[in-house]
């Protein structure tokens, strides 16, 4: 019992602070590839980086909570050590996969967004011109 509270209490911190560290990492260098993909509409790209980061919090953090239980009593200091090491890979596996999906998803926007850009005139026709003929 006291091997398995010990897990626990080492996990939880661990796994809460690499989660928090992540996504201030993503958040903060994040936002200029967000500015990117949003043809450098700043405040767009803060509002994304902002939502990205609070989904980030609620699917790691809630995936580290329901993912701590063990499976079985550990009953000694290898018990430990594997209780950790498996839970705390998920979670950074986890964390590996969401932060792959969100930049495959906003790559493909951002590639979207420049295709437009080319296929669209610098400025917009302004109606017929006649071509001046030749006398």
């Amino acid at each position: 019992m006291y091997d398995t509270v010990v897990s626990y209490a080492a996990y939880l911190p661990v796994a809460v602070g690499v989660t928090v560290w992540v996504a201030r990492t993503l958040s903060r260098n994040g936002r200029l590839f967000l500015t990117d993909v949003f043809a450098g509409d700043e405040k767009l790209a803060d509002a994304v980086n902002h939502l990205l980061v609070v989904g980030f919090y609620l699917i790691n953090l809630g995936f580290v909570v329901l993912w701590m239980r063990a499976g079985s009593q550990v009953t000694d200091v290898q018990g430990i050590f594997d209780f950790l090491s498996i839970k705390l890979g998920s979670v950074l596996l986890a964390i590996g996969w969401i932060h792959l999906g969100n930049v495959y998803v906003l790559n493909k926007i951002r590639r979207r967004g420049a295709l437009e850009r080319r296929h669209r005139p610098p400025v917009a026709p302004q109606g017929w011109t006649q071509q001046p003929t030749k006398a």
